[in-house]
């Protein structure tokens, strides 16, 4: 188990300039772009500068994408080269392979969380106020995108496919749940909507770590991110037992 997990690990660090780099390099740029186009007009947003808000905002953005891009691509990768093979006939148990999998997909999320709130603390007037919700927000938001991705790579044959969830799904939930604004600037039939939305809770949560202010609500958001990530990884442990897509 330990192995196929440092596997994984090893797979995005041999890597840092496309797995690491990048996400961090995009919230640097976008952060920047942004406060140049705002300026310091911009009114304050949850009781903090727009700036400070958009932060955590955008480090949560890549969390939620590099998540789930490692599991997904892990998967759809080894089917088509076909060393899939190489783990379906270890000795292994499906809960082993796709928590470790899953474990994998946290840990690029936080390293990806860890490097860009040092740099931003750095740079910017923002500091950590609650460490644990930071930790824990990570961790279930990892953990509920990295079983996505999991399932995402069973149900793909190629990279198109992918690619298309990617596209249509995973970026523009991560770009309209909050990244940008809060939700308060929504009408209320959408904000009611929101609430249900388990990207808003993995920003608005991760947000409330440093600001301590938030739109929807702590309780909710952990418990409602922990049973989506108890039941997603249940589904990929079922959908690796039977085999789906990666036995003939």
């Amino acid at each position: 188990f330990f192995s196929y997990y440092e596997r994984e690990v090893r797979r995005f660090l041999t890597v840092p300039g496309q797995t690491l780099i990048g996400p961090i390099l995009t919230s640097i740029l976008f952060l920047t772009v942004i406060s140049l186009a705002v300026g310091n007009d911009r009114a304050d947003v949850l009781g903090v500068p727009y700036i400070e808000f958009l932060a955590s905002g955008l480090i949560m953005m890549q969390v939620i994408q590099q998540s789930f891009s490692h599991s997904s691509s892990s998967l759809i990768m080894g089917k088509m080269m076909g060393t899939i093979n190489d783990i379906t006939n270890s000795p292994l148990s499906a809960a082993e392979i796709t928590i470790a999998l899953t474990l994998a997909a946290v840990t690029r999320g936080i390293c990806i969380a860890l490097i860009s709130t040092i740099i931003f603390i750095i740079f910017l007037d923002l500091h950590i106020q609650n460490y644990f919700l930071w930790f824990a927000y990570l961790f279930l938001s990892g953990s509920f995108l990295g079983s996505a991705g999991i399932l995402a790579g069973l149900k793909a044959d190629k990279f198109d496919e992918m690619s298309t969830i990617t596209n249509f799904l995973i970026v523009p939930f991560s770009f309209l749940s909050g990244s940008f604004y809060s939700i308060e600037r929504l009408p209320d039939f959408l904000q009611s909507i929101s609430y249900y939305n388990p990207f808003f809770h993995m920003i608005d949560g991760f947000r409330y770590s440093f600001i301590g202010e938030l739109d929807g609500s702590v309780k909710f958001g952990i418990l409602f991110l922990l049973l989506l990530s108890l039941l997603t990884w249940y589904l990929t442990y079922l959908l690796f037992k039977k085999g789906y897509k990666i036995r003939s």
